[in-house]
């Protein structure tokens, strides 16, 4: 079976890596003091903290897992993103009817972070404004009907 080719920015390749070392070299080994400390409580059958540790060390455990298939089947999106279609790695910025411009970078889903203005090339929004440059209007079918965006700058 073939890993599935993960797209990153450099700037978000590099944010996981430092998680993942993070996870490996700070949080296993809080992890493994608060188990040793869970352990020497004494009874191992209600021991609400050691089942917490537990927890804790798998969550610690399954993170470091997917971080390194992340990180293991990345691929880096050029910096040198064109600035007349959108791609991976443009950023775009779009208006919708009388509403503010709205600026957006496309990133692959592993860093996709609507808040921060980075959103995936598989949400519907990106879907819709992949291959398009500026002056296009987008259509954009969402939950409250179809939305219609216009590209107004492409970086």
């Amino acid at each position: 079976m073939s890993e599935q080719i993960v797209y990153l920015t450099r700037e978000g390749y590099e944010k996981l890596e430092e998680e993942l070392h993070h996870l490996r070299k700070v949080r296993r080994q809080e992890v493994a003091l608060r188990l040793h400390e869970a352990l020497t409580e004494g009874d191992l059958l209600e021991n609400a903290e050691l089942e917490d540790a537990r927890n804790e060390q798998a969550f610690v455990e399954g993170r470091i897992l997917e971080l390194e298939r992340i990180l293991g089947s990345a691929e880096i999106i050029p910096e040198s993103a064109s600035a007349e279609i959108v791609g991976l790695g443009s950023r775009v910025t779009i208006i919708e009817g009388d509403y503010p411009p709205e600026t957006y970078h496309i990133v692959g889903s592993a860093e996709a972070a609507p808040s921060e203005g980075k959103i995936s090339y598989e949400s519907p929004i990106g879907k819709a404004l992949m291959g398009h440059q500026v002056g296009d209007h987008v259509k954009v079918n969402a939950p409250d009907g179809v939305l219609v965006f216009h590209i107004i700058d492409i970086s």
